[in-house]
């Protein structure tokens, strides 16, 4: 069973120092805030801002009072330290997309984080995810009174006394499973997918149910291959729009597939000769279904997976 790798997956973001400036010191936010070394990182609809040249890297803007008459009404959210700047996230309220920098332009996260330094995509993650978190949370979920943020916007509280629910960040875990049977990986495509992309299986984890559990639920209801032995790969943050994916190799009792759920048009066994021939579209290299995968064909084929010249991506010959 493959064991867990050495580097953090793509969207992790174990460069911010959450606690640089502590979120329960609203003066220490506000001098913050106001300090020379405030950046805002800005989130224009779901998307973050970027330059391509000389090299892809994410912007960060200085705090000037031009920049907060564009911003959402509600204070920035504290992010922490980045690369000595105290970073912010906020998101900008315009109907297009302003030209804050030359150059610079808003771009889909998924599409994009593959070009960025680790720093920079894990950053720019953690951003976006606030930013919708924060945007889902206007209303008291129990009441429906305007919430008041608390906490660097870390925390959400409903004013009302006779209620006084708070409420906080949540993700949606996720299980995502590399099945192996007899040298071949279980891949599966939906039907929405452009021709030949295939991917690991995934779902997310339901109530009162252990990760492993989702593990064997999710590949029996959408394949109907029974999942033995398995083992805790890597996790990957992924804010779209706010799932952690929680990843597993494992090992199939049997090989017959019978599809079950409607999730998958199509799931098959895969050799490593298939998947070096182009067999299938893999997934981006920047998630974590690719590093399951790829740890999988590396560990006994003769070449790594990303040195193969024939591997075909989703959007392509690689």
């Amino acid at each position: 069973m493959a064991h867990a790798p050495e580097r953090p997956n793509v969207f992790a973001a174990p460069h911010v120092d959450r606690l640089a400036v502590p979120r329960t010191d609203a003066a220490a936010i506000a001098a913050a805030l106001a300090s020379d070394r405030s950046r805002l990182v800005p989130v224009w609809r779901n998307r973050s801002l970027i330059v391509r040249e000389p090299s892809p890297a994410a912007v960060l803007l200085p705090l000037s009072p031009e920049l907060r008459g564009v911003l959402s009404p509600t204070e920035p959210i504290l992010l922490g330290e980045f690369g000595g700047a105290i970073a912010f996230a906020a998101e900008v309220a315009a109907p297009e997309p302003p030209a804050f920098v030359p150059g610079a332009e808003f771009v889909d996260l998924r599409t994009t984080a593959g070009l960025l330094d680790s720093r920079d995509a894990g950053l720019l993650a953690y951003a976006r995810a606030m930013v919708t978190w924060r945007a889902q949370h206007r209303h008291c979920g129990a009441c429906g009174a305007p919430l008041v943020v608390e906490r660097g916007g870390h925390q959400m509280r409903c004013p009302d006394e006779s209620c006084g629910a708070q409420w906080f960040p949540r993700l949606d875990p996720a299980i995502i499973v590399l099945v192996e049977h007899d040298g071949r990986a279980l891949l599966g495509r939906q039907a929405a997918w452009p021709p030949g992309r295939y991917s690991t299986l995934a779902g997310f984890v339901e109530p009162g149910e252990s990760l492993e559990d989702a593990v064997r639920r999710e590949v029996l209801e959408e394949t109907g291959v029974r999942v033995g032995a398995m083992a805790y790969h890597s996790s990957q943050p992924w804010p779209f729009p706010s799932s952690i994916m929680i990843g597993f190799h494992a090992v199939a009792e049997s090989a017959d597939i019978a599809l079950g759920d409607d999730e998958l048009e199509d799931a098959r066994w895969f050799s490593r000769e298939e998947i070096a021939s182009g067999g299938a579209g893999l997934p981006p290299t920047q998630s974590v279904s690719y590093r399951l995968i790829e740890q999988w064909y590396d560990r006994d084929a003769a070449r790594p997976l990303a040195e193969e010249p024939g591997v075909r991506g989703w959007s392509g010959r690689r």
